[in-house]
């Protein structure tokens, strides 16, 4: 037969466990699934604010950078950096950083930084390998199509399903 105290060390392990599992969740917690590996750098070290006030893929320096949602971003120079702090939504890129075009077909793929869209100032950002480019597919089956639909599948993707 067992005692209350036979039981209250039990009650006190589950509610540790449950308290840690809590915070880890927390600690993980981002709005949504990131295009970034353990480093949490955005963008493989491209300042967003190049994209959208410049048009060009530019590498950021570490010395001007910010975090925003759990990510650090870097920038050409203190301008960007203060550009991005006072409206970071302008700046990053749609769907998590991931590959517009894969996001629209349903699927998370790693985009090549240097291609790029910009369209009515959001970043979209597309996987470049040796069996396609995936921007000239966006652009040729339609991008506002395709924009529509990855609109409408970020909502529902699992959160960290990549390939």
């Amino acid at each position: 037969m067992k005692t209350k105290m036979n039981l209250i060390p039990k009650k006190w392990t589950a509610l540790a466990i449950g308290l840690f599992l809590i915070g880890m969740e927390s600690l993980l917690a981002q709005s949504h699934s990131y295009n970034t590996d353990e480093s949490t750098i955005a963008l493989e070290g491209y300042s967003p604010v190049s994209y959208i006030d410049q048009g060009m893929a530019q590498l950021g320096k570490k010395s001007f950078k910010a975090t925003y949602d759990g990510l650090t971003y870097f920038f050409a120079n203190l301008e960007q950096q203060t550009k991005f702090q006072s409206n970071p939504k302008k700046y990053i890129p749609q769907y998590g950083g991931w590959c517009a075009y894969a996001v629209s077909l349903g699927y998370k793929y790693r985009p090549n930084p240097k291609s790029f869209r910009i369209v009515d100032d959001k970043l979209y950002l597309f996987t470049v390998n040796v069996e396609a480019e995936f921007v000239k597919a966006w652009e040729k089956e339609g991008q506002d199509k395709h924009i529509a639909q990855g609109d409408k599948n970020w909502k529902t993707l699992e959160k960290f399903k990549t390939f």
